[in-house]
């Protein structure tokens, strides 16, 4: 009997190792990426959509931030580590917010060329999660 369960042990624990390594050993590569920049953006009633962003670090040195989907796409460039922009939406999407990504390109000398990208959300929703990425 040790002899047909032993294979399969042996197989278990190299498969727990090589997701372990593969994966970084249990670690995300974008960890620092969500404890260091906040970003939302919140629809409400009154036709607006509130989008913030906020670099912990404060190192930021610049966001361009863009919104698609839209008849002209809207894109904005911000000097610093905040911001807080309203862009009126008069209707709420057919489709839903996920056809008007918002994407942020940002510029910060330790961690260099990031893109975060998220949707809208309405106010009594939760945030949408956040899509990082380094370039």
């Amino acid at each position: 009997m040790a002899r047909k369960i032993l294979p399969a042990i042996s197989l278990g624990v190299i498969t727990i190792f090589a997701i372990i390594f593969l994966g970084g050993g249990g670690t995300d590569d974008n960890d620092i990426l969500r404890q260091t920049f906040q970003v939302d953006a919140t629809y409400y009633e009154t036709g607006n959509v509130e989008i913030s962003f906020f670099d912990k670090s404060g190192k930021t040195d610049g966001v361009t931030m863009e919104i698609l989907g839209m008849d002209e796409t809207f894109q904005k460039y911000y000097s610093g580590s905040q911001f807080i922009e309203l862009v009126a939406f008069p209707n709420i999407p057919q489709y839903g917010w996920a056809i008007h990504p918002i994407v942020l390109e940002i510029d910060h000398p330790t961690l260099g060329h990031i893109q975060l990208k998220t949707e809208i959300h309405e106010s009594d929703q939760p945030i949408p999660p956040v899509i990082y990425s380094k370039p």
